[in-house]
């Protein structure tokens, strides 16, 4: 029987994980090219990290760099070797399974697919290398040894949504997701369902920069960009967009317009480096804390003791969170609070789809 786990005392042993390196600026500011890879060793026996990222690799000041930072602590702990590989628009099934293959071949143990899009690959391949420890973030894999690393993002968007409707001043805000699929549109759900529960009358627009299989729409900045400057062109002035690095391409449209306010995703985004010259503008993210998941699958391979099944991190545990970056939310913390706890208590029940 598979297990599945609320993580809650390794949570507690790692929260300050990501809020730590973000503060520390280890995210990288330099973008990966699409499908280059990198190698780095601390020497001694250590543990073999591979990672494949999803589009946008390291340096997507969001769901990549998050997961960067858990393999970068781990490594820094136990030593070894990180290999990293990024996905490209353009990859194709087989270019997946051949990614996390050559990663096995290689004897990296564990191998961490960062995204949903390794679902069908990983699959596969995990059952070819059974002796080796996968993961994946996002999705759920169904092998004796996968740890399928998920999150409540409806929670935290809940409150990026409670925030949103209390922050607009024209009482009209907007929602960006990256693609049209089941994950943004948990997101979404709990975004559209924060908002109104807190102001009806808010008007809320909705857009997704791309469709089905394309997955072109995280790592487009230029489509996060117009996204957002139509919607504040429409009258929006709070916009929440979780699109991975097309969402600095929406923080930069809301940095440009007096008033507007912007929420980020995944990573602390006031805290970014590379989206430095924009923090002011950004209201709160939603924190979703993958570095966390990453390292306790890295940790638990080392220990011997490899975490397989299906492991969620919530709101409750801190495996999501609102960010408090730059006192933007003072004014409205009390409310803030009051909601988290509500859905911790489970007097409110976060919607999964819109």
């Amino acid at each position: 029987m598979r297990r599945v786990a609320k993580i809650s005392a390794v949570v507690a042993a790692t929260a300050a994980l990501s809020l730590t390196a973000t503060a520390c600026g280890s995210t990288s500011s330099e973008k990966k090219e699409s499908g280059s890879d990198s190698a780095s060793s601390s020497g001694g026996k250590g543990v073999k990290i591979g990672l494949a990222y999803d589009v946008g690799g390291r340096g997507d000041y969001s769901f990549n760099d998050s997961a960067a930072r858990g393999a970068d602590k781990a490594k820094d702990e136990f030593g070894g070797e990180l290999k990293e590989l990024t996905a490209k628009v353009s990859d194709t099934e087989a270019d997946r399974e051949q990614r996390l293959s050559s990663l096995a071949d290689a004897g990296f143990n564990p191998i961490i697919g960062v995204g949903y899009a390794y679902s069908a690959s990983m699959t596969k391949v995990a059952k070819k290398y059974p002796d080796t420890t996968f993961g994946i973030v996002d999705s759920v894999v169904e092998a004796a040894n996968v740890d399928s690393i998920t999150f409540t993002e409806e929670q935290g968007s809940y409150l990026a949504g409670v925030a949103a409707a209390l922050k607009s001043k024209k009482g009209h805000v907007g929602f960006i997701g990256g693609a049209d699929i089941p994950l943004i549109k948990k997101f979404e759900a709990g975004f559209v369902q924060g908002v109104k529960e807190t102001d009806p009358k808010v008007k809320i627009d909705t857009q997704y920069l791309s469709r089905g299989s394309d997955t072109s729409g995280f790592a487009s900045p230029d489509k996060g960009k117009e996204a957002a400057q139509g919607m504040l062109d429409n009258g929006a002035d709070v916009i929440y967009t979780a699109a991975g690095s097309s969402g600095t391409g929406a923080i930069e449209a809301v940095a440009g317009v007096k008033g507007a306010w912007g929420i980020g995703v995944d990573s602390d985004q006031y805290n970014v480096p590379g989206l430095a010259k924009y923090k002011n503008s950004v209201l709160t993210s939603v924190v979703k804390n993958v570095d966390i998941g990453v390292y306790d699958l890295i940790k638990s391979v080392r220990d011997g003791k490899p975490l397989t099944g299906v492991n969620t991190y919530p709101l409750k545990d801190g495996g999501v969170s609102l960010s408090e970056s730059g006192g933007f939310l003072k004014d409205i913390q009390g409310k803030l609070d009051e909601a988290r706890q509500k859905i911790i208590d489970g007097e409110v029940k976060v919607n999964t789809t819109p």
